[in-house]
């Protein structure tokens, strides 16, 4: 066989190999921006509008995240540990009826604490814990992005053009169900998130405990 023969064979079998490639990803594109949309949710929609709309470029970004944090294993919570966050909670919505931005920039600590302790990254590594929690609680992790950027508001620019205090409600009230996630799912799964990216089987009550509206919500309800 000659030598032009055997270069022509090889040409012919790298191409037919990068047709294949190019076939294969594009049948498995859909279906992994379907499995990506299907675990974030909201965030997915975030995602692709902060880039401006490119699907691609938002599900490389979720990708990632799933490959730096899908086997993250958390650590569960001991009960004093537990009773001390709660009453924490408590307190800092309590605070909030006379001190909205002193209660909101609480409940950012305490997050990043608690998830911290859970096993999630270093509060102090904000963008990192929030990817990670992004991969396991998708579904409320909006509520901690929302109470921490108003407490980084008051931080660097002071009261002055600020959020609202309905908007520092609703971030509270947003970022309870996330609280709530972190809290009462070292319960019941053993400190595992694998097995769900949201964490929904954390939101049920605490058996035997009668669940008692905050005071954000009977706010809300006397106003209205």
């Amino acid at each position: 066989m000659s030598t032009g023969l055997i270069i022509a064979l090889i040409v012919i079998v790298a191409v037919v190999v990068v047709a294949a490639a190019v076939l294969t990803l594009r049948a498995r594109g859909p279906r992994h921006g379907a499995n990506l949309k299907r675990r974030f949710g909201p965030e997915y929609d975030r995602a692709v509008a902060r880039h401006d709309g490119d699907a691609e470029a938002a599900e490389r970004e979720l990708a990632q995240r799933v490959q730096l944090h899908g086997d993250l294993r958390t650590r569960p919570l001991e009960s004093a540990e537990r009773e001390r966050y709660e009453a924490g909670w408590t307190a800092a919505q309590e605070r909030f009826v006379d001190s909205p931005r002193e209660a909101v920039a609480e409940a950012d600590r305490l997050l990043a604490d608690l998830a911290s302790a859970r096993g999630f990254p270093d509060g102090a590594q904000y963008e990192e814990q929030l990817a990670a929690l992004s991969v396991h609680h998708a579904h409320h992790v909006d509520g901690y992005r929302r109470v921490h950027r108003v407490a980084q508001t008051r931080v660097n620019g002071g009261h002055e053009g600020g959020a609202g205090t309905e908007e520092m409600r609703e971030a509270m009230v947003e970022a309870r169900a996330l609280f709530d996630d972190l809290v009462r799912s070292s319960r019941h799964d053993g400190g595992d998130h694998r097995g769900g990216p949201d964490g929904h089987h954390a939101r049920t009550a605490e058996r035997g405990r009668p669940h008692t509206p905050s005071l954000l919500h009977r706010r809300q309800a006397k106003e209205s």
